[in-house]
């Protein structure tokens, strides 16, 4: 099982980005989504998007962030909008699924992708 993000980078304050990652090894999800880190904080819940197409947003990204999932292609979307300098952290996506040979629902991350937001 791999998860593969991507889409991280520097970006000026009110400016957007676009997380993905994408699962391989998979042969069921039943949810994918995105955590965050900064420097010296705990790692926070940032979106969720299930396998029924609902979503759950951290109230700090609510009207900004906007997770989607390709159920297809095992991959999830973030984009973040008018971004603050406190939305820099790095971000870790990870996935609730199974593979083809466990009847099991595990959880997997993916390496982090940074993002910085400058003021």
């Amino acid at each position: 099982v791999q998860l593969q993000a991507s889409g991280g980078g520097l970006v000026q304050a009110g400016g957007s980005l676009r997380l993905s990652c994408a699962a391989s090894g998979i042969f069921s999800i039943n949810v994918m989504g995105w955590y965050r880190q900064a420097p010296g904080k705990q790692r926070e819940l940032v979106a969720v998007f299930s396998g029924d197409g609902s979503t759950n947003y951290a109230d700090s990204v609510k009207g900004r962030f906007t997770i989607s999932g390709d159920n297809a292609n095992n991959t999830v979307y973030l984009q973040m909008s008018s971004l603050k300098p406190v939305d820099t952290a790095v971000y870790y996506c990870f996935a609730s699924a199974r593979t083809y040979s466990s009847s099991t629902y595990l959880g997997y991350w993916g390496q982090g992708t940074q993002v910085t937001v400058s003021s």
